[in-house]
């Protein structure tokens, strides 16, 4: 039975006319019959004695109405419901974020939000592996992913921002090996490595202008923590290449020093994804949008220190 005729058929009765329930509802007296027939045929029982002069309800329709207004309430009550939850930041969060991003920023971040909405709870699942939705259990990843790959993502979501990479290396670490001025100086320093998959990142892309290096890394130690390789090179071991948002913090405060400067490294992407669009809550909404602003404020700080220059890290489209 349709929603919209039993609108109609509240809306004759109080009124006492077809004719005008129907202009009342914008619709003709031909729709509005046609309505009040559907009704009477789903139900088998005549609701309204029709003369010429005048409507009223048969015994049936004054037993079937009072149901019929009852029904409708819970019905609005309901969509109230569901239109307030919408609208409100609660509920659980199952989210999937790097070692390093779940250990840092986003542990932060997250217990800022949580302080100031206590109806949210949040179920965070930290790997370098890439979490698979619905094996580990998650509704929205932050992934870091090539400008390519976003194209071809199959999944819902956000872009977060544009990330820029870094060489960097502690004052110490200098102090005791120099520091490299070219690429060609790069393989006699010590870089502290990634791997993922038992792949090891020991090869490390650079631009100049247009010219483009690929330089194949020396290095005594690989982890599959992005925040171990930070902590190492704070602690002086060696060089690492890392994101720009990572070692913010260190850079500021002058534990890690950027090397090379002129030389760049491409650009990755930060983006919130998610397997479903109706997964896409008021409480995911506010973490895309506090991330947003906590890292434009990290862009600005190492722009306003002449850490990175503007054309580096340009700043990301709405998505």
């Amino acid at each position: 039975m349709k929603i919209a005729d039993l609108h109609v058929l509240l809306k004759v009765a109080e009124l006492h006319s077809i004719t005008a329930a129907a202009n009342q509802l914008d619709m003709s007296s031909s729709a509005a019959s046609v309505s009040l027939k559907r009704v009477e045929q789903e139900l088998g029982a005549q609701l309204f004695v029709r003369t010429t002069r005048q409507l009223r309800l048969t015994t049936e329709g004054e037993r079937y109405l009072p149901l019929c207004q009852q029904a409708l309430g819970l019905l609005q009550q309901g969509q109230v419901l569901i239109n307030e939850e919408q609208q409100s930041i609660t509920g659980e969060v199952r989210m999937a974020v790097s070692s390093e991003m779940g250990r840092n920023l986003m542990r932060v971040l997250l217990n800022n939000i949580m302080r100031k909405y206590n109806t949210v709870t949040l179920r965070l699942h930290a790997s370098d592996s890439r979490a698979d939705f619905y094996r580990d259990g998650v509704d929205v990843a932050l992934r870091a992913i090539t400008k390519d790959t976003a194209k071809d993502l199959n999944l819902y979501g956000f872009k977060v921002c544009n990330i820029p990479h870094v060489l960097c290396a502690a004052p110490t670490y200098s102090a005791r090996h120099g520091e490299p001025q070219t690429p060609d100086d790069l393989p006699h320093h010590n870089a502290l490595l990634y791997k993922l998959y038992e792949v090891v990142h020991d090869g490390w892309e650079l631009y100049q202008h247009e010219q483009k290096y690929k330089i194949k890394m020396n290095s005594d130690r690989a982890v599959n923590d992005g925040d171990i390789v930070r902590r190492w090179c704070v602690d002086g071991e060696g060089i690492a290449k890392k994101s720009a948002i990572d070692v913010a913090q260190d850079l500021l405060a002058g534990r890690l020093k950027r090397l090379m400067p002129e030389y760049k490294i491409p650009l990755t992407e930060m983006w919130l994804v998610l397997p479903s669009r109706q997964l896409i809550s008021p409480a995911i909404r506010l973490i895309r949008d506090e991330l947003k602003h906590h890292i434009n404020d990290l862009r600005a700080q190492l722009i306003a220190n002449k850490l990175l220059d503007e054309d580096e890290w340009p700043e990301a489209q709405e998505s």
